[in-house]
């Protein structure tokens, strides 16, 4: 056996001892995953309730609401259910505290009408512990209540039943789409053996990813829509990086080297492109971990280590397979009699739009950015908010729940808000700032529960200092812009001490305050690192600068799309009808803009790659531009549509959030591919003439790549 197979073979059998740890080690890993973690850390609101919570005033997350189910004679008298459902809660090992509206205090926890009454619930959350069984809280509720009505909400039930439905979805959605997406890649990889490879690719890179992401939930919080999120940009990065070395390979093999050959230069003239693709991935991502949004860092470090770990696989793995393959690769072509494309000269479709683009370039870039401008101008009135139940169609029970709450209560557990009073003169003072409190416009009740006592630690004079929590309720729903204006309101009220405000509208307030004020920062870091990453691939100066800023524009495009679709809700039924509550969930937006501006900069990588080489091939810019377009369009407009088909099948999901990142990451790609690539960036690559390889003197000697 040759050096070259026996060493092929080794990788192989490396590769499927690796993918068999993962498999061993993945229900584990998925066990430690968190639910949540939209909202920012370190935020006023978070020490409210942590300080809230030390003075022994929890804030429930677990509410369920207890009503005659009709008027059957065996079911239990209301107070009777509350007893009993109580304390089957109180005595469970994942509930750390319940309260009942039968104390005066808790008469917020009764209805206007008082036929429905809440018992509210503090669950236990451990570090590095799987989430506790709400399901199974639920169950037990149901049977201690008898014959009462019993409907759960609360964060706890809501982040619930979202994981479950969203697996519920993707998995449906991927045996919907798995066939057409198949078809598609049998067309773009020109047999069905080939198509193959780049799903081995994806369930290695992915596969491997989900037990990193245990490891990391050990340290820090990690939820599970980071699976989502590498299964999504795996998948994605599989058909890039095998779909262009393979393209590479079959056309060194039109030009008529053996396999060996072929699968070397390609090799030779991918690699560097592929490496400096997952770089330029990795930074894009890695940017977000400034954000102080755990979602937010968990989405962004799967994808980090999915896309390394692709390159990996596509350039160790997937050679392997190629050497052991050899001819075989291109093996059962049911699309062959139909393939006009002569593979060494490139796509004549695209060929021909890179000649008529390049023909009137001015006008081409003029119009390209009108059209772009059109469609990012409602970003412009996009306005941020945080999901809660709501992204759960009308009919699911937790948000069914929380709007009969809503609807039920004069105060419903969203709109308190939760102040911690803490000062030597508390004490005196509390009477009056209850009553200026009171005339805060939209409160609609103010109440002590726990009046001021001697604090938990020593004060700055080494005194324990008296401290109080209040609740207030208001009358606007969070996330409104009335909710924070109530917030700045409360906290500009002359107080008697120091005064912490938490409750859902002030972690909504201060979770979007702390992402507006991160992401100067975020973006700063953004920009330099793709400009640097580009310059050192490119060895240009104006080329990086082209890129990030037709990046930008087609990202602009993408996300104005998403604010008519999703926060004006025009046009929703094209996409299946979802609640509309007029804002974008924050994390779940940066995270689709960091995505589709990832995958924009890895099919300019490619692009720009092909283009260079052909201009030191041949030393004229129109040439090169037409000839790297003719070679690529084909490949990146059949990763984008692959990417797109796999991503909208998330956009079938009744979760809306899934529903928003996966036609957010489709139809970006899909502009990108499309409209820039194909378009936008040969008309200004065109325009600029020899100046988009102005290169400074330390940097001029030749660049291959792909």
């Amino acid at each position: 056996m040759k050096p070259s197979r026996r060493r092929a073979w080794l990788t192989v059998v490396l590769a499927m001892l690796a993918a068999v740890c993962a498999g061993v080690l993945a229900p584990t890993a998925m066990a430690s995953l968190a639910t949540g973690g939209s909202v920012a850390t370190g935020i006023e609101a978070v020490h409210a309730q942590r300080r809230a919570e030390r003075l022994g005033v929890p804030s429930p997350d677990l509410f369920l609401a207890l009503s005659p189910a009709g008027t059957h004679p065996a079911q239990p008298p209301l107070a009777d259910g509350v007893v009993a459902v109580a304390a089957a809660l109180a005595g469970d090992r994942e509930v750390a505290g319940v309260w009942t509206p039968t104390a005066r205090e808790n008469t917020w926890l009764r209805s206007r009408d008082g036929k429905t009454v809440l018992v509210a619930a503090r669950l236990k959350k451990m570090d590095g512990q799987p989430p506790p069984d709400v399901s199974r809280l639920i169950k037990a509720a149901r049977t201690a209540a008898g014959g009462l009505r019993v409907e759960a909400s609360g964060p706890a039930a809501a982040n619930e039943e979202i994981d479950e439905t969203s697996a519920r979805d993707l998995m449906r959605a991927e045996l919907i789409t798995a066939p057409v997406l198949f078809l598609l890649l049998v067309f773009a990889y020109g047999s069905l053996v080939a198509a193959l490879l780049p799903v081995l690719v994806a369930v290695l890179a992915v596969g491997c990813t989900i037990p990193v992401l245990g490891l990391l939930a050990q340290v820090t919080e990690v939820s599970w829509a980071a699976v989502n999120a590498a299964s999504a940009i795996g998948a994605g990065l599989a058909v890039d990086y095998s779909l262009f070395l393979l393209a590479r390979v079959r056309e060194q093999r039109a030009r008529g080297d053996s396999a060996q050959q072929a699968l070397s230069t390609a090799l030779h003239s991918t690699r560097r492109s592929i490496v400096f693709s997952a770089a330029a991935i990795t930074a894009c991502l890695a940017a977000a971990l400034v954000v102080p949004v755990p979602v937010l860092r968990a989405l962004s470090m799967a994808g980090m280590i999915v896309a390394i770990l692709s390159a990996a696989v596509a350039l160790l793995v997937l050679p392997a397979f190629l050497r052991l393959l050899g001819p075989h690769t291109y093996a059962f072509d049911p699309l062959s009699r139909w393939r006009r494309t002569h593979h060494e000269n490139g796509s004549k479709f695209w060929r021909s739009t890179a000649r008529t683009v390049t023909t009137r370039p001015l006008l081409t870039t003029a119009l390209a950015a009108v059209l772009l401008g059109v469609i990012t101008l409602p970003l412009g009135h996009a306005r941020l908010g945080l999901a809660d139940e709501r992204t759960l169609p009308p009919s699911a029970p937790a948000a069914a729940a929380a709007q009969h709450v809503r609807d039920a209560f004069a105060a419903p557990p969203e709109r308190l808000l939760t102040l911690v009073v803490t000062g030597p003169d508390t004490a005196r003072g509390l009477p009056a700032y209850t009553q200026r409190l009171a005339r805060v416009p939209h409160i609609i009740g103010v109440r002590i529960v726990r009046p001021a006592q001697p604090a938990n630690g020593p004060s700055l004079t080494g005194r324990p200092s008296p401290a109080a929590v209040l609740l207030l309720a208001s009358a606007a729903d969070p996330g409104t812009e009335q909710a924070a204006t109530v917030v700045r309101a409360v906290r500009a009220t002359t107080a008697p001490g120091a005064v912490l405000v938490g409750g859902r509208a002030a972690e909504v307030t201060d979770t979007i305050t702390a992402i507006r004020n991160t992401m100067p920062l975020c973006f700063l870091l953004l920009a330099c690192a793709l400009l640097t990453l580009l310059a050192a691939y490119t060895r240009t100066i104006i080329a990086p600068i082209k890129a990030v800023l037709v990046a930008v524009a087609s990202l602009g495009a993408s996300l104005g799309i998403l604010v008519v679709l999703f926060q004006d809700g025009h046009g929703r039924t094209l996409v299946g009808n979802f609640t509309v509550t007029g804002t974008l969930d924050t994390p779940m937006l940066l995270f689709t803009l960091f995505v589709t501006l990832a995958l924009s900069i890895d099919y300019e990588i490619f692009l720009l790659g092909r283009i260079r080489e052909e201009y030191d091939r041949t030393g004229s810019n129109r040439t090169a531009v037409i000839d790297g377009i003719a070679r690529t369009g084909r490949l990146v407009s059949s990763a984008a549509a692959a990417l797109a088909l796999s991503a909208a099948a998330m956009g079938t999901s009744d979760v809306s959030l899934l529903k928003f990142t996966g036609l957010g990451i489709a139809i970006g790609a899909l502009v990108d591919a499309v409209l820039v690539r194909g378009i936008l960036v040969p008309a200004v690559m065109a325009a600029l003439g020899p100046a988009n390889w102005w290169t400074p003197a330390p940097w001029r000697k030749p660049v291959t790549a792909s």
